[in-house]
């Protein structure tokens, strides 16, 4: 077995579980907004696309971390199979792109907890998610446990307040393109619902944490996935019927506005903000292992490498990550943090896919397929900036 500093304490379940808190909010409750800005109900078209190439992100990422089974992902897998400069490249478009995603998820809480009082909301998220982390990894996949149980359950009581109020409408779905939404629009849709899907690489991420990684992370990686890919599918249809590809474009809480008031709306609020203090949980984690990754190579001051004797976790990695956040709620807002994020993020994907392709006794075309994917969406985010 691959020795290693950190403890393996998270077995399959853990493993999905962090991977969906990951996922299951980001895509959910921030990222409907901007793809319908870009492709009104075109948008469900831009999902199909986002998942087609998250799955091939997703095989790649799966194959590589059961080979390379220590925290830092494509970090690692650059580095190992295309040299070292490829390898922090990804390690820190990794960081970037996450530090900007740990902004959105952040502002997401803010939200849809008090919309003009999103920023102190955040800040005082952050501070909190980063304590929970600095307990140690278990404390974490216990917590995110919990937060994903619940925030499931919302989203099947908002399907059905949305369904059996009265007030969806299949004629919302309609046109599935409408008219002046071409290819380019249909793309940056998809980039931006991309960024719902980055969350299996957290799995990938904790893998020196991971028990039996060679067989536990690609289990956890499709299970996840598929897991995501139904709720996506499912909530933003509901969401379009009632409200329309200009109402979820219009609105900055579009799941709380299709819930139609009362006690769902609140309800469905009160699981934005659980969806958004999950995805902080387990996205603090992994950037903090890919920074203790870097720096223990090198790459990032040394210190940073550094592993608490008492929780065994990297706790100035967590800190100084944490403090990071704090400062970029206070300067981005939602739709710019989520298009950086979703930008960076491709990148790391990218290079992904490309270190896949090096792997002997592997089938091509997903990897193939997954670094076009990337670099399309990559380039049509840039141009939409």
């Amino acid at each position: 077995m691959t020795d290693t500093r950190l403890a393996r304490r998270l077995g399959l379940a853990d493993s999905v579980v962090i991977g969906l808190g990951s996922m299951i909010g980001a895509g959910v409750f921030a990222a409907p907004q901007p793809a319908a800005q870009a492709a009104g109900t075109a948008m469900l078209i831009g999902l199909a696309v986002a998942a087609a190439v998250a799955y091939c992100n997703a095989m790649s990422s799966a194959w590589l971390a059961a080979r390379y089974p220590e925290s830092g992902g494509t970090y690692v897998y650059g580095r190992e199979r295309l040299g070292e400069a490829w390898g922090v490249l990804a390690g820190g478009a990794f960081i970037l792109g996450k530090l900007a995603s740990l902004c959105a998820m952040a502002l997401t809480f803010g939200a849809y907890v008090a919309p003009g009082a999103e920023r102190p909301l955040a800040v005082g998220l952050v501070v909190a998610m980063t304590a929970v982390n600095a307990l140690g990894v278990s404390k974490t996949a216990a917590v995110t446990r919990v937060v994903v149980a619940l925030v499931l359950a919302t989203l099947a009581a908002l399907v059905l307040a949305a369904l059996a109020g009265g007030d969806a409408e299949s004629g919302n779905l309609t046109p599935l393109v409408p008219d002046g939404v071409g290819p380019l629009d249909i793309l940056e849709s998809a980039g931006f619902l991309f960024f719902a899907f980055a969350g299996y690489a957290r799995i990938a991420t904790l893998g020196e944490e991971v028990v039996d990684p060679g067989r536990t992370i690609p289990r956890a990686i499709a299970i996840a996935f598929g897991v995501a890919v139904a709720v996506y599918a499912i909530t933003a249809v509901a969401a379009l019927a009632v409200l329309g590809g200009d109402g979820v474009a219009g609105s900055g809480v579009p799941l709380a506005d299709a819930a139609g008031g009362g006690a769902a709306e609140v309800a469905v609020r009160a699981g934005a903000a659980l969806a958004a203090a999950g995805v902080l949980l387990s996205l603090l984690a992994g950037v903090a292992r890919t920074t203790f990754a870097m720096a223990d190579n090198g790459h990032l001051p040394r210190p940073l490498a550094k592993v608490d004797a008492r929780s065994r976790v990297p706790l100035r990695a967590e800190l100084l990550i944490g403090a990071i956040v704090v400062v970029a709620v206070a300067l981005l807002d939602l739709r710019g943090a989520i298009g950086f994020s979703s930008f960076c993020v491709l990148l790391y994907y990218a290079i992904a896919n490309a270190s896949a392709l090096t792997l002997p006794d592997r089938r091509r075309v997903l990897p193939a397929l997954g670094l076009a994917g990337c670099l399309l969406l990559a380039l049509t985010l840039l141009g939409a900036a």
